[in-house]
This record gives structure tokens, sequence and C-alpha cells, in this order.
């Protein structure tokens, strides 16, 4: 295929993509909304006002990175899961695998069209919480970096997640028994400085716990962990998981049978 043919096959799915969640926006770019709306009333105003500082800044502001986080990671990954497996179910995906179109543009627009929602839903958030706190940006290239990073990473996982599921039960699995635990155990709401030295340490084996540091760094300027050493594990993460999802495309894992 031509450059100009690779480019109509990638925008065509990430359009696609896009399409499908602003279409339905009222399921999928307002009750996260909401959500976070309410995190930031219990746990910002209410129970924050008794807890004071955190790293230096009152509760709210220690929180709001993590919080628009935490929107971006579920988003990225719950959008391209339930899409692609979406097109697996439906045997739509036969029509692009029989196509000239290489698999990594196939991967590509999909995981974009993951990072996309994943955005717009932090932006979202980002706005929401201004209602509550002041934001100043200490980086602006490290608060991208990280969100945009981030939003791929877990893109990637929820096409993984997509290949291996066989029905709509099991889109559902990882989600609920792993993400969302190492989301809560990721620094969103606590600084690790809090706990024991041995919780600390099994603390920096959850890969979040990287991505929420990274990201409150370049809002706030304070991280619990060092801020190169976290970059490069999620680039790390990101360069693995799109091999590994690349490699599944290529051999028809859970698609061709």
């Amino acid at each position: 295929m031509s450059h100009q043919e690779l480019w109509i096959a990638f925008s065509t799915i990430v359009r696609k993509e896009i399409r499908r969640f602003t279409r339905i926006w009222a399921q999928t770019l307002l009750p996260p909304a909401i959500t976070m709306t309410l995190y930031f009333i219990i746990f910002g105003n209410l129970i924050g006002s008794r807890i004071g500082e955190m790293g230096g800044f009152n509760y709210m502001e220690f929180i709001v990175p993590g919080l628009i986080m935490m929107s971006v990671i579920t988003n990225s990954y719950g959008n391209v899961v339930s899409s692609f497996f979406s097109t697996k179910f439906q045997r739509n995906i036969e029509e692009l695998l029989v196509s000239p179109t290489p698999n990594w543009v196939i991967l590509s627009g999909y995981v974009l069209g993951g990072v996309a929602r994943g955005l717009a839903v932090g932006f979202i958030v980002t706005l929401l919480s201004l209602f509550f706190t002041k934001l100043q940006i200490h980086s602006f290239g490290v608060t991208i970096a990280t969100v945009l990073m981030t939003s791929i990473l877990f893109s990637l996982g929820g096409f993984i997640n997509a290949v291996f599921a066989n029905s709509f039960d099991d889109i559902s699995i990882i989600p609920t028994f792993i993400l969302t635990p190492l989301t809560y155990l990721g620094g969103v709401f606590y600084s690790i400085q809090l706990l024991p030295e041995f919780w600390q340490g099994v603390s920096q084996l959850n890969p979040i716990l990287y991505m929420v540091n990274t990201f409150r760094y370049g809002i706030l300027g304070v991280s619990d962990i060092n801020v190169g050493f976290a970059f490069a594990v999620i680039v790390l993460f990101n360069v693995a998981l799109f091999l590994v999802a690349l490699k599944l495309l290529n051999m028809g894992k859970g698609i061709r049978q």
C-alpha cells in the first residue's frame, strides 16, 4: 500500500472509533464526568477538609491529578476493549483482515480511538476540577507526555483484553479484578510516603503508581518516585504491550477460527 492509502485506512478507523463514542456521548462522556464530580465533592470537600494537607498541598489539590489520570485510564481501556470485541463478535474484523491494510495500521487506529476518548474525558474532568480548586501546571511537557503515554498504554491493554475475550463477560474481568484495584492502590488518594517501608516497596510494583505520580509531578511539582525512572517504566510498558498486541493480531489469536 502507498503512504496515501495507509493514511486513508488509518484515518478511517480513527474516525469510526471517534464517531462511535461521540454518537453516544450520554453513555461514554457524561457518566465519568458525573462520577468524578462525586469524587471531588465527597473526597475533596467533605473528607479532604478533615485530612488537611498532603505532600504540601491541600487534599483537593493533591487528589485532582490522580482522579484525572484515573478517568483517562478507565476510558482509554474501556473504549478499545468494547469496540474491538464488538467488531470481533460481529465478525466485521474479517473485512479488515482480508484487506491489504497492515496489522500495525489496524492496531494503531483502534489505539488512537481509545486515546481520543481517554483524553476527551480527561479534559472534561480537568474542567470540572476547576470548580473545586486551582490548577497550576508545573511542567506542561511532562503533563502532556504522561497523559498521552498512559492513554496509549491502556488502549493497548484494552486491545489485548479484547483479543482474548470470548464473551462480553470476559471484557469486564480485567477492569473489575485487576485494573480497578491497581488504580485505587496507585497513589490516587494518598502518598505512599504514609505507608510503612515494606508496603512502599510493594506499591512500587504497581505500574499505575508511576503514571499517577509522574502526572502529579507535571501539575503540582511533587512525586513520591523518581520522575525519570517513571518515564522509563511507562515507555517500556508501551513498547512491550504494542509488540504483544501486534504479535497477537499477526497470529490471528482469538480472531481467525
